[in-house]
């Protein structure tokens, strides 16, 4: 079963939610019978989350870095409502939330699946899409970069 790591930006407010529904029919879709590995945070984890759920029968798993209790409300609320389609919900137990605790979630998702589909607002190479995306190729797995 073919593995497929989700990273994306926070910031989704400057396009219509319908937008992403649609780059998830084009990105998505195509990887829709394997297993997906979603961060739990607000933002793209959240609207792709709620999409997988809702359109698929991919097995899905939320990775929080401490517990999923501690995930924003936008986040606590996409894994509630996609319920008992969530197959697992993996908690790091960070002591912190900072950003390593961050950088650390996402370097487990990049280790357990076979390709990362990153969505980043910015060109800035800082974020932490554009970090998990890099730590993907430095893995020498593919990666599929879709600009939002």
């Amino acid at each position: 079963m073919r593995a497929v790591a989700i990273t994306g930006t926070r910031a989704t407010e400057h396009r219509p939610r319908c937008d992403y529904g649609a780059l998830f029919v084009t990105y998505l879709a195509p990887f829709a019978d394997g297993h997906f590995y979603l961060g739990g945070a607000r933002g793209i984890d959240s609207l792709a989350l709620a999409w997988l759920a809702e359109n698929t029968d991919a097995r899905l798993t939320v990775v929080v870095p401490g517990t999923a209790a501690q995930q924003p409300a936008e986040a606590c609320r996409a894994i509630a409502l996609a319920g008992r389609r969530i197959g697992d919900i993996v908690e790091l137990g960070a002591a912190e939330l900072g950003r390593a605790a961050y950088h650390a979630r996402n370097r487990w998702m990049v280790d357990h699946a076979s390709l990362t589909i990153g969505f980043p607002h910015s060109i800035v190479p800082s974020t932490g899409t554009w970090q998990t995306l890099d730590y993907t190729a430095e893995q020498g797995k593919p990666r599929l970069v879709v600009p939002v």
